[in-house]
């Protein structure tokens, strides 16, 4: 299809919705009339909107003088539109548009749908929810589903008066119907996009209000879950607060409602005023929380909130632009929680998503930040890790580079000149340019629309230091020749003393007159490259000469280099094992994750798995007995994540004995944070016992992060009967549709039972894509990057071929790729381990 098709034509363009909606939870059905006043730009016999899955039940058009003009109407499935084709011509001016239309509350997870869950007394109870991005408004009601047809809406809902119903803005008025229906109409929103509104109905309760600057925030949750909210209420507090103030703007709606959805595709969703949330992203009890479970809650809150500037107020024009709200939600996230709470260090912990970010681009199937989005399905495939993390490393890197203070200067001019409008990325750069007077969009062009970043090498030349700048990426036959504007600091140190270089780096090679090889410490930790590192970095890392960022970021960059087949593995664990003193958790997490992509490898060939695992266990112990194997009585939140990444460590990848025979107590420990790791033990070696008792508590939780935490490690036990239990629970619906391609994604990823799993999707294709989200089947099939055999590899693609899944085209191209990236990578160190 072409672009035309997709588009919808801007001769005709909404200004105002007035929605009526009336909602039968227990038919499953909805029904209602939509009254859009519309202006037209250009004369016309023809008006076309967005409509699907809806009945259409009768359509009329007035013009501006209160004329009725005769129209019929059709819509056209493929394009999910809806025609009006008028009897005579309108002239340009307003009009009006009313449309009554009928649907189901279906079980997608999208459009208007249907969630249930148990209550105390283990009744099933319904909800009627939305979920509209990307394009999923016209499944509730006939409109113009792109982000740059912005209008206002006022919206009534008719419901069961037993229930409570909740939209983007506050209620302004109720009133009971004859048949003893109760009528709710909320205020009217500020201009916006359709896929930002939505509703919520159902048998559900909300907290009292908290007040910020005259704004109320509350939190709505099933019945029984009041005790779970503080915290939630707390970070967005803060949030609202810590916004305003950053943006100096108010905040753009009338009120602040945190929704729990038990049945949620994404994690959660920006609607202005009425944000969604998974329950395990919303409801959270702090004692019972490990610190990641904790963090990432808050790190969720904040991201919403974020996007009721940048996003809400403020809309990219297309889905191509769509990086601009999440990349820059991302960023400030973690801008956000930092400040609610600097003992996480949450810029250090983002060191592990930037990887995540920087393992995806340096595949030849990566994409650039922004590309050309013509159909629904692409701007789905949007929602990846180039857009966010990616997207937030990039802004981070350009706002240490700018400073803080001139970084922030441009945002707040960007959200003031555009406030209820929509823009295109240039736009940004053109505000920050303006505030900093620096040639951002020289700079930032080259890292937004060129896909991919740079290798950083260094070298003594009789003239200085060559810095120079080559395409990284782990296959050597996908390197191009590009170039990227680079903002370098360089660290250099004279004996006890270090300063900092700034420098540009815009062109292939420059030589630093003023500066050796071995007087280099480290480059900027915030910038989205690799380095090779020297032996002089590698040693003022490993005596922590350097800051923590710096240090991950050395034994991340050196494993990427392994991968790429630029180190040798030796090499790269004669490094890692140097790392004796070492005491940060997110540099823990690098190590931890080479050592368990090498433990995949080496596992099975004895001599040298005994040399592997001794050095792992020396390098592990030593770590636990500094700290101690239980939490102390003020022990700060990163030593507990250090204690838990070390607790998996020794016990999965070294299977130390002492370490397997304490996890069972360990998993009962107070600290959540410790006990999380124990019970990621206790699976990976349990058995029939442990399977059925872990089940058990998934099932009896209390909270969303036991339940959640109990019911992941079920994908790590390493018998395939225990497997088949899992996955026929999954099936059956006895695991809800939004966590099961998780739980298929984690256990194709267990190396004792991944390839039976592959075997259990591949024989269950066809009920697996009815069952699950369509935006969710691209995240399941992530497992199969550990499917690590060639032959494993080589059958995996066949399939792929024969069964396509267009909303997931690229990412499963990528996923496929880094399959046989690991694939090769075995293959090369069996050989030379033989």
């Amino acid at each position: 299809m072409t672009d035309s098709q997709y588009r919808l034509p801007t001769h005709v363009v909404p200004n105002r919705y007035q929605l009526d909606l009336a909602v039968d939870i227990d038919a499953r059905k909805f029904s209602g009339s939509v009254l859009i006043d519309v202006d037209i730009l250009e004369p016309t016999n023809q008006i076309v909107c967005n409509a699907a899955d809806l009945e259409i039940q009768s359509a009329e058009v007035t013009a501006q003088h209160g004329t009725n003009v005769a129209c019929t109407f059709h819509t056209d499935n493929k394009t999910e539109r809806l025609y009006l084709v008028l009897a005579n011509q309108l002239e340009r001016g307003q009009a009006k548009i009313k449309v009554t239309f009928a649907g189901l509350l279906n079980d997608e997870l999208r459009g208007f749908y249907r969630s249930t869950y148990r209550d105390e007394d283990g009744n099933t109870e319904q909800i009627a929810t939305t979920q509209f991005q990307a394009t999923d408004a016209r499944r509730a009601f006939p409109c113009w589903d792109e982000p740059a047809f912005k209008a206002k809406f006022a919206t009534t809902l008719e419901i069961d008066p037993k229930h409570l119903a909740f939209s983007n803005t506050a209620i302004t008025h109720q009133a009971e119907t004859a048949d003893g229906r109760l009528r709710v109409s909320f205020a009217q929103t500020m201009p916006m996009s359709t896929y930002l509104v939505a509703f919520v109905v159902g048998p559900l309760q909300v907290t009292e209000p908290v007040v910020v600057d005259d704004v109320e925030i509350r939190v709505v949750h099933r019945k029984g879950s009041s005790h779970l909210t503080d915290f939630a209420l707390q970070v967005a507090q803060h949030g609202l607060r810590w916004f305003s103030d950053y943006y100096a703007i108010p905040y753009p709606s009338d009120k602040l409602d945190l929704v729990a959805i038990p049945d949620f595709a994404f994690g959660a969703m920006e609607n202005l005023g009425c944000i969604t949330f998974r329950e395990v992203l919303l409801l959270v009890d702090p004692d019972k929380a490990s610190q990641p479970e904790l963090q990432n809650v808050a790190l969720v809150i904040n991201h919403e909130i974020a996007h009721m500037w940048f996003g809400d107020l403020v809309t990219m024009k297309w889905w191509e632009g769509i990086w601009l709200n999440e990349a820059f939600a991302t960023f400030m996230e973690i801008s956000c929680t930092d400040a609610f709470c600097p003992e996480w260090q949450l810029w250090h912990s983002f060191g592990r998503s930037r990887s995540s970010a920087l393992a995806t681009d340096a595949l030849a199937s990566t994409r650039a930040i922004e590309f050309a989005v013509h159909s629904p399905d692409q701007a789905e495939q949007m929602f990846d890790v180039i857009t966010y993390e990616k997207g937030a490393a990039v802004l981070r890197m350009l706002e240490q580079y700018l400073g803080a203070a001139r970084f922030r200067s441009g945002v707040r001019h960007y959200l003031d000149t555009y406030k209820y409008a929509n823009t295109n990325t240039s736009d940004l750069w053109d505000c920050l340019e303006s505030a900093s007077g620096e040639p951002i969009r020289q700079m930032m062009d080259s890292w937004i629309y060129q896909c991919g970043f740079p290798l950083i090498e260094l070298e003594d030349t009789a003239h200085g230091l060559s810095i120079s700048q080559r395409h990284f990426t782990l296959s050597r036959s996908a390197t191009e020749p590009k170039t990227w504007a680079i903002p370098l600091n360089i660290k250099q140190g004279l004996g006890d003393e270090t300063y900092e270089q700034r420098l540009l780096l815009n062109q292939q090679q420059v030589t630093v007159t003023n500066c050796l090889l071995n007087d280099v410490l480290a480059v900027n930790a915030a910038g989205f490259y690799r380095v090779r590192p020297s032996s002089a970095t590698i040693a003022a890392a490993i005596a922590g000469k350097l800051g923590a960022s710096e240090r991950h970021n050395v034994v991340d960059d050196a494993w990427a280099l392994t991968l790429s087949g630029d180190f040798s593995l030796n090499e790269f664990l004669e490094l890692a094992f140097g790392f004796i003193d070492e005491t940060d958790a997110t540099v823990w997490s690098a190590l931890a994750h080479a050592f368990n992509h090498t433990n995949r490898v080496v596992r099975d060939i004895d001599r040298h798995n005994a040399l592997f695992v001794d050095g792992v266990s020396d390098l592990a112990r030593r770590a636990v007995d500094r700290i101690g194997l239980l939490p102390g009585d003020q022990e700060n939140f990163r030593t507990r994540e250090l204690r838990a990444i070390l607790v998996m460590l020794l016990g999965t990848v070294v299977c130390d004995q002492e370490m397997v025979s304490r996890a069972a107590q360990l998993s009962l420990h107070q600290d959540a944070t410790l006990a999380a790791a124990a019970l990621g033990v206790v699976a990976h070696h349990g058995h029939r016992q442990e399977f059925t008792a872990i089940r058990e508590n998934a099932r009896l939780a209390l909270d969303p992060q036991t339940k959640q935490r109990n019911q992941n490690v079920l994908a790590d036990f390493q018998h395939e009967a225990l497997i088949d239990e899992l996955l026929a629970d999954i099936i059956n619906g006895e695991i809800r549709s939004q966590d099961g391609p998780y739980l298929i994604r984690r256990a194709l990823v267990n190396q004792s039972v991944g390839w039976h799993v592959w075997r259990f999707v591949t024989s269950n294709w066809d009920d697996l894509m009815q069952l699950f989200p369509h935006n969710s089947v691209a995240r399941m099939l992530e497992g199969i990057v550990w499917l690590d055999h060639v032959d494993q590899a080589n059958e995996v693609a066949r399939f792929l071929a024969q069964h396509p899944v267009p909303q997931g085209e690229r990412p499963i191209k990528q996923h496929l790729e880094r399959q046989q990236i690991h694939a090769d990578f075995r293959l090369h160190t069996e050989q030379f381990l033989k």
